[in-house]
Formats: structure tokens, C-alpha cells, sequence
């Protein structure tokens, strides 16, 4: 979601979030999922990737952090190609230890007629995931819609599958007031749910639910694909009042939003049911707001959820940064592990950033590593974005230009470029980076999420950015050792014998 703003929006969404913090929620169990098959890359080194609760494991019950970006291209012909990413690009990410990316799928540019679907533009999606594939990255593809469609000034699924009674597209706020704002949108967004029959009596829904099959199905056993993100930030319509902080809206979820997100996730499973389908909650949850959707599905079904603090938005007295911590950020993932514990839903953060704030960017950063969460930032380039803040939003400036100097973002990318485990044999209990003493800490047990035990000698890889590392690096362990070469961009852990954990701390050479 970038962050083009209303004040009538935020002015709202503020004294929403005003009420009491949601209590801390700790991390769960739960039965094994079924698992899907990944390409090479730097973090599932060739194996399975599945869905094991609320993490991501390997085929060896290994846990797998995913660090990246959002590559959304929301201009025609929507193709990030065009747009101007290319083998630079993925060097460059890959480079830098970012080894996942949210890579965007317009539904207007893939069916655009009923029943038409081009897979041309589908080509052109598919070598882009597969040129980052070859550089070790996995790609969510994302069906991305802002405002629903260019009539109400966004972008998204296509024009002949808008109901919004006929309405006037009036008054025009831009991204995201038209959502409060703006009837038309809203009884578009009521009738989609609903399922109200569209083109040739057939619903809105079941036309869109053929659209994400159709997709899945011409994905199906391509290597390097990490799994589908169904729906971006859904709203909720005319019930909009009822979904803002702190409560939620759990009738809306249940009768709207759990329906449709179901089928969606049974039709990419019906084409691939080793395959992640990603479900979002109502866009109200990026700002604190609690889902109440619970379980969506058998099967591998994880959560895609965003972590936007009102402070960056451009209120006109800004939150500071403590309170974006306190009143949204921290709310988020409480609110992120609640519906992995109630609904067995493997979480990934698949937006937040969207700005310069250096601060406000490691906040983030640093709850979702506390909590072992995969995360995706917004956004790799501007691309053009219509609903977006431009190159304030963006690491690189134009995607026509290298990756560097002055066509980079220098900070956000030190913000970002961080020590992290890709990949743990065995379960995180704490993972921190102090950027100021370039200090990083993790803890791990030895038992994966599945309850099986790791024994002597089974490894863990950890990154460690030349960034903060250029000049090398000292590491202490506890409960295992160091088998990687001296001051190695990959630490590799080997597990001692009888160790029911695991510390690695890790400080700058010249530090003890």
C-alpha cells in the first residue's frame, strides 16, 4: 500500500487507534502443514519449503527467514521489465542477503475481458520471477489492487468487473481517501463481496476466484515461486466504520472476508495444493485493527499482513516515534500472532517502509526479527506508482538506472541490509541487530517446529552484511561452532552434541 495521503483517512484511522494496546500474544505451535516444492536459493538450499504453523520451514524442519521487496508495477503494461528491473537488479538484491521479493500481478492486465486471459502479460511476469529465481530469490506473486481500479483513481482488477450501482465516482480524495470517502468505491467493493453477478450473470467473485485459478494453474510446478498473495488489502466496503482500531469488525470478517478469502485459497489449491496461499485481512488491520478470521482453509495457508505507523503518514501534527511503536506497530504483530495461533497461519510481512524515516524503518524491522517474522519492505522503485509518495517510497530511484550512487537510497538501504538467519535448524527465541554498536544476537533452540530434535553437527546460516561487517568480524557461540570461513558474508552454525540450544552473538572486529 503506498502511502499517497488523506487527512480525512488518517485524521479517522488516528482516533481509532487511540484505544487500549492489545496484549502481547507469544508465539504457538501447531500441526504440521503440507509442504511445496522451491528452487535453489540462498535460504532453502534446494529443498521444501512448507508451512509449519506460523513459520517457514525447509524440507529438513529447518526454519527459513525471508528478507526483500515489494516490485509492483502499476502503470501499463504493469510489467516490471518494462519498468526497467532487470539483471542489475537481481544481482544487486541478492548481493545484499535479500532473498525473497513480492512481485506484483495486476488483475486488470490478466484477464482483460471476461473470459479473455493474456497470457502474454503472464510471460513477461514469469520471467521476471524467474531471472530472481536465478539469483537465489523466491517470489510471491501478488495480486495487487489500490482503490480497485483506475475509475476510482487506483489501479487493480479490471473495468468490467466493477458493480458500483451507477453511482458517481465523486468526491475525489485520491489514494487511500476515496476509501472513506467516496460511495461508489465502497458499493464496488460490497457487490464484489456479495458476489453480485457481473458480465453475463456470472458473480464478481466467482469471476475473480477463475482469475487467481487461472494464474496458479499456468504457475504450477515453475521453480522459484514461494506462493500466492490472493488479495491486496481488501476494504471492507460500506461496513468500513465498523473496522477500525482497537476492535475490528468480526461480523465483516466473517461474512465477507472469510468467505472470500476461502475461495480463493481452495482455488489455487485445487491447481497446486502444495502451494502457500497468502489471505489479507481488511486493510484496517495495517493500522492496528484486529482480524477475526481465524482458520481460512486446509492445507498450506499463510497470513500476508502490512505494518504502517500513522506517524509517517503525513498527520499534520506527526505521532512520535514511541507512539507509533506503542498505539500501531507493536499492535500489528500482536495482532499478527493472534491469527497465527487461532488460525494456524504461517505469518509474512509483505509491506511496511513506504519512506525515508531511517528510525520509524528499523522499528519495524526490529519487532518483526524479535518475533522471527519474514519481511518484505515497499518498495524496491517507485515504477511509476499512481497511488504512491514516488522515489520517497523507493530504495532505487529509476529501475532504468544501475542500482547505485546517486540512483540509490544510501540509508534505507544501511536500514535494511541487516544481519539476519536465513536459515536455523531449529526454532528462534530471539533475534536483535543493534545498529548503533552493530552488535547481533540470536537464540535458538534445537527443536524445529515439527517437535523433531536436531543433533550434532546440523547448521544454521546467518548473514552478515559487509555493510556493517566490511571490516570483518568476531563471533561468540554458545551450545555449537563456527564452520564458515573466517569473517564470511554467510555464517554457518554446526550444533554441538546434547545441546538443547544455541547462542550466536556476533560484533565488528575491534569490538569484545
Amino acid at each position: 500500500m503506498p502511502r499517497r495521503v488523506s487527512l480525512i483517512a488518517i485524521a479517522g484511522l488516528a482516533v481509532a487507534t487511540a484505544g487500549a494496546l492489545a496484549p502481547s500474544v507469544a508465539a504457538g505451535s501447531h500441526p504440521p502443514a503440507e509442504r511445496r516444492l522451491t528452487p535453489d536459493t540462498a535460504t532453502s538450499t534446494g529443498r521444501v519449503l512448507a508451512s509449519q504453523g506460523r513459520w517457514i520451514v525447509d524440507s529438513q524442519g529447518r526454519v527459513v527467514i525471508l528478507h526483500g521487496f515489494n516490485l509492483v508495477d502499476k502503470i501499463p503494461p504493469y510489467e516490471p521489465a518494462v519498468g526497467g528491473f532487470g539483471a542489475s537488479d537481481a544481482r544487486f538484491l541478492q548481493q545484499h542477503g535479500f532473498n525473497a521479493v513480492r512481485l506484483g500481478v495486476i488483475p486488470e492486465a490478466v484477464e482483460p475481458g471476461p473470459g479473455h486471459f493474456d497470457n502474454r502479460y503472464l510471460a513477461s511476469i514469469r520471467r521476471t520471477q524467474q531471472l530472481l529465481a536465478r539469483h537465489g530469490i523466491v517470489s510471491l506473486l501478488d495480486f495487487h489492487q489500490d482503490l480497485y481500479n483506475e475509475k476510482f483513481q487506483g489501479e487493480g482488477l479490471p473495468a468490467w468487473m466493477i458493480d458500483d450501482n451507477g453511482l458517481p465516482v465523486v468526491p475525489k480524495a485520491g489514494f487511500p481517501g476515496n476509501y472513506f470517502v467516496m460511495p461508489a468505491l465502497q458499493r464496488a467493493f460490497d457487490n464484489l463481496w456479495a458476489n453480485a453477478p457481473g458480465r453475463g450473470g456470472v458473480g464478481l467473485r466467482t469471476r475473480y476466484v477463475a482469475l487467481v485459478r487461472h494464474v496458479a494453474r499456468y504457475f504450477h510446478g515453475v521453480r522459484g515461486v514461494l506462493g500466492y498473495d490472493v488479495f491486496n488489502e481488501p476494504f471492507p466496503g460500506t461496513d468500513f466504520l465498523t473496522c477500525f482500531p482497537p476492535l475490528g469488525c468480526p461480523s465483516a470478517d466473517k461474512s465477507a472476508l472469510l468467505p472470500f478469502m476461502s475461495a480463493l485459497v481452495r482455488a489455487v489449491h485445487a491447481v497446486d495444493p502444495h502451494q502457500i496461499a497468502f489471505f489479507e485481512p481488511w486493510i484496517t488491520f495495517d493500522y492496528g485493527a484486529p482480524t477475526s478470521v481465524g482458520r481460512v482453509g486446509p492445507g498450506p495457508v499463510g497470513m500476508s499482513f502490512h505494518d504502517y505507523c500513522i506517524g509517517a503518514l503525513g498527520l499534520p501534527v506527526p505521532l512520535p516515534q514511541s507512539a507509533c511503536s506503542t498505539l500501531v506497530e507493536g499492535r500489528v504483530m500482536n495482532n499478527a500472532l493472534h491469527q497465527a495461533r487461532t488460525g494456524g497461519s504461517a505469518l509474512l510481512l509483505t509491506e511496511f517502509g513506504a519512506e525515508t524515516n531511517v528510525a520509524d524503518l528499523r522499528e519495524v524491522v526490529g519487532l518483526a526479527d524479535q518475533h522471527g517474522i519474514s519481511w518484505l519492505e515497499w518498495a524496491y522503485c517507485a515504477c511509476g506508482d499512481p497511488t504512491g509518495s514516488g522515489q520517497a517510497e523507493s530504495l532505487v530511484r529509476n529501475a532504468h538506472r544501475p542500482p547505485r550512487g546517486a540512483n540509490l537510497n544510501s540509508s534505507t538501504l544501511r536500514a535494511l541490509d541487516e544481519p539476519y538467519p536465513q536459515v536455523v535448524s531449529g526454532t528462534p527465541l530471539t533475534s536483535s541487530f543493534d545498529p548503533a554498536t552493530r552488535t547481533f544476537h540470536l537464540r535458538y533452540t534445537t527443536r524445529s517446529p515439527t517437535g523433531r530434535r536436531f543433533g550434532r553437527g546440523a547448521r544454521s546460516r546467518i548473514y552478515l552484511p559487509r555493510l556493517q561487517y566490511g571490516s570483518g568480524y568476531h563471533v561468540l557461540v554458545r551450545g555449537g561452532r563456527a564452520v564458515s570461513k573466517p569473517n564470511a558474508t554467510v555464517l554457518v552454525i554446526a550444533t554441538g552434541s546434547h545441546r538443547h540450544a544455541v547462542t550466536v552473538t556476533v560484533r565488528p572486529a575491534g569490538r569484545h
